[in-house]
């Protein structure tokens, strides 16, 4: 026997010690501080020297400090954009990791990869996108990385000889994700090339800005290949114009990806807000934000499977499928600048089949209204400012104190650094128009009416006043 084997009997009482200390974990998250306080003894715990001999069952004894030196992730947790992990879903991620299939090909996994192309199907057709194809990815910086890929690929073909002389440019909002940035530098296409359009006072992109810069590029003879809009942007939650974005796109020849890293799942609840998403030749989705799925899972969808094997078939012999059969040849490898993947579609297949997805609409709905819950109890409250009230489930405002601009920049830097220590609910920050913001974002399945009730007296407790009456 391997000295690396453990027996059946043995794996299922360490899964249940796994278990019940999971179980307390969600059964405690409502009395947890959201923040941990600093403990220099778990530190030095989990960078103990690793030991010669193995600690057997014993080692199992350190995740009660793990889980002591973890952010909770409560209804009060409103930082970032972060879905709530729910625990369905946790419990296909832990069958995924026993299986351990890698899902490159049918061949390697053929129950593993006819389950990522159904929910990838399923997550198209739930946005209003039926017909795309794609692949679950690490998150949207992955997936945006490789739509722009796709996207310069079709316009100034690299992969061979590299970037000829002529400049490609690319055009996306001043509000885009940093992810964007880092897509153009990693290919090659500079920074510098990267337009950053102007948007409005709704933080949504300028259409008539957009097409000003594709032309004024097209004069100097550069090469325009590609417009990203965003499906919700990061601070303020904005949809960009999709629609009017896409005609310009469409008709100056540019490939056109969509952000929705953040949003575009809202369109299983309110399609309305995202007319236009069906014209975009890809899209980004993050199902651990806005489906509320464990970390990591994002996905890429794309119209014309094509394209992406253009971007990325680069196959080994070892490697080649040498069925033509749709199904026994299909490689996901031939789409994606991913070899070894793991089974991130079984937490969402399973996750969606025992909800079903009424269940996450109405889950999405509840996190709007939260927002605009909030939004009104800002209001309400005349030492805060709104900010920014985002078509999503972003709010940014601050406290409003007399001073100078930079002196309510740096009290509301305070005011949230006292927020967070205190531990009872967790915000983040944005700037806006130079306006240092507490930004709640809520994408949490876990968020109830008394969670969002809390916010505005911990922000006023923080800048050292008592809840008036509003």
């Amino acid at each position: 026997m391997s000295s690396l084997q453990i027996s059946a009997e043995e794996f299922r009482q360490l899964s249940k010690e796994l278990l019940d200390l999971a179980c307390g974990y969600l059964e405690q998250m409502d009395s947890r501080p959201i923040f941990p306080g600093a403990h220099p003894e778990l530190e030095d715990l989990w960078r103990a020297p690793l030991t010669e001999i193995g600690m057997g069952k014993h080692a199992l004894a350190a995740l009660r400090s793990v889980i002591e030196g973890a952010r909770v992730q409560n209804g009060r947790f409103f930082g970032y954009v972060l879905g709530s992990g729910e625990p369905v879903a946790a419990l296909g991620d832990l069958l995924a990791s026993v299986l351990n299939q890698n899902v490159t090909a049918w061949r390697s996994s053929p129950a593993a990869v006819s389950i990522e192309r159904t929910v990838v199907g399923w997550l198209a057709s739930a946005i209003g996108c039926a017909g795309f194809t794609g692949s679950l990815t690490g998150g949207g910086s992955s997936a945006n990385l490789m739509a722009l890929a796709m996207a310069r690929e079709k316009s100034c073909p690299a992969n061979e000889t590299g970037l000829q002389s002529r400049t490609p440019v690319l055009y996306a909002s001043e509000e885009a994700h940093m992810s964007i940035g880092k897509a153009v530098a990693l290919l090659g296409l500079g920074r510098e090339n990267l337009r950053l359009i102007a948007t409005g006072a709704d933080f949504r992109m300028l259409p008539k800005e957009l097409d000003a810069a594709i032309r004024k590029d097209q004069a100097e003879g550069r090469i325009p290949i590609a417009v990203v809009a965003s499906a919700g942007t990061v601070n303020t939650g904005s949809i960009d114009p999709l629609r009017e974005i896409a005609e310009i796109a469409a008709g100056r020849g540019l490939w056109l990806h969509v952000d929705g890293a953040y949003g575009a799942l809202a369109a299983i609840a309110v399609p309305e807000r995202f007319a236009g998403l069906n014209l975009a030749d890809s899209i980004s989705l993050d199902p651990h934000k806005w489906l509320y799925q464990p970390l990591d899972c994002g996905c890429l969808l794309y119209r014309d499977a094509n394209a992406a094997r253009c971007a990325f078939a680069h196959t080994g012999d070892y490697a080649k499928a040498f069925s033509e059969d749709p199904v026994e040849g299909f490689a996901f490898f031939e789409e994606s600048l991913e070899l070894s993947r793991r089974f991130r579609a079984l937490k969402v297949w399973l996750s969606l089949r025992y909800h079903g997805m009424e269940a996450f609409r109405a889950a999405i709905r509840d996190d709007l209204a939260s927002a605009r819950r909030l939004a009104a109890q800002i209001r309400a409250h005349p030492e805060l400012e709104m900010i920014a009230e985002g078509e999503l489930s972003a709010v940014c405002f601050r406290y409003r104190a007399a001073g100078r601009e930079d002196d309510l920049n740096r009290i509301n830097a305070a005011i949230l650094k006292r927020v967070v220590e205190a531990g009872r609910v967790y915000l983040t920050n944005a700037t806006l128009s130079g306006k240092f913001c507490l930004r709640a974002c809520i994408v949490n399945h876990r968020t109830t009416e008394a969670d969002v009730d809390a916010v505005v007296p911990e922000v006023l407790r923080a800048a050292g006043m008592e809840s008036p009456s509003p």
